[in-house]
């Protein structure tokens, strides 16, 4: 009787590749990182094809094969749109890496694949409705249910970092341009680099985000304020969807997921914008950190 087959996940991020296999429980049996080949589109789908094998042959295993990456397919076209590694944007990213491989291959957005792997085994396991949120150089989501992916009608369900900001109080209008064309997005606000440039606005400087956080924990009295300013904006923003959504977890991941400021103080951040006389949804930092990405990106095969 032969093995069953395990599942292999790529994290397509703008500098680096990263790969794993699972086996059916989840434990690792392959890892690789690889740079990737930014600015080429046929270099980026070669190396991840030559991946794959690699992790198959290491592993000893045949495998399903799911990829997170930036942006998203359209159903439409099955072109890639939005990804901020914009050399893959108009391509048939998906089909061609299944033609390279000689089999299906299941795509998902990153913050999708965060929602999956933290909903199948992480911070969120055994809850029926997952939002998990990325908050690092960029802002986005994904949502599971009873620990699958939900894209949506559209393939954008979660997509969060570029609506605008509730509630924006008068000197927050009309917002920073965003490179999305827009003004005053989500993402211009609670990322790490949103973070930073409220800061400079503020107060001036050029203090990065992590070196804030530092400053407000040793007692400076501006970058306390920036960083209270900040959780105020992620707890308008994140009360928003509980609105619409009603999770019951919500799971932090990216860079800023570090900061537990964030994690302890954003249910009280969130709790006057919430329409309910009652708000208990926990808030929790991803269990799998970084390696997040890529186990979503393997469970998309599912348990």
């Amino acid at each position: 009787m032969s093995e069953p087959r395990a599942r292999l996940g790529i994290d397509l991020g703008g500098t680096k590749i990263a790969g794993v296999v699972l086996d059916e429980t989840g434990a690792r049996l392959a890892q690789a990182r690889i740079p990737a080949p930014q600015g080429d589109y046929a270099a980026t789908v070669a190396a991840l094809a030559e991946l794959v094998l690699r992790l198959e042959g290491e592993a000893g295993r045949a495998c399903t094969v799911g990829v997170g990456m930036p942006g998203s397919l359209s159903p439409a076209t099955g072109l890639v749109r939005n990804a901020n590694s914009a050399w893959l944007n108009g391509h048939a990213f998906g089909a061609d890496l299944a033609a390279r491989l000689g089999r299906e291959v299941r795509l998902a957005n990153d913050a999708d694949c965060l929602a999956v792997s933290e909903a199948t085994d992480g911070a969120g396991a055994g809850a029926r409705v997952v939002w998990a949120v990325i908050l690092g150089t960029g802002v986005g989501s994904g949502i599971a249910l009873d620990g699958r992916l939900h894209a949506g009608r559209n393939g954008i369900a979660g997509e969060w970092g570029h609506g605008p900001l509730p509630a924006p109080r008068d000197d927050e209008r009309p917002g920073p341009a965003c490179y999305c064309g827009r003004r005053g997005c989500i993402e211009t606000w609670i990322s790490g680099p949103g973070l930073a440039a409220a800061h400079a606005r503020r107060f001036g400087g050029t203090l990065r985000a992590e070196a804030i956080v530092e400053a407000a924990r040793a007692g400076d009295d501006d970058a306390a304020a920036s960083l209270a300013d900040h959780l105020d904006r992620l707890g308008r923003a994140a009360a928003q969807v509980v609105n619409l959504l009603d999770p019951d977890v919500i799971v932090i991941g990216g860079g800023l997921s570090r900061i537990p400021e964030l994690i302890a103080g954003l249910p009280d951040a969130m709790r006057p914008h919430i329409f309910s006389d009652t708000s208990d949804t926990p808030v929790r930092a991803s269990l799998h950190g970084d390696d997040s990405g890529v186990r979503g990106a393997a469970w998309l095969w599912g348990v």
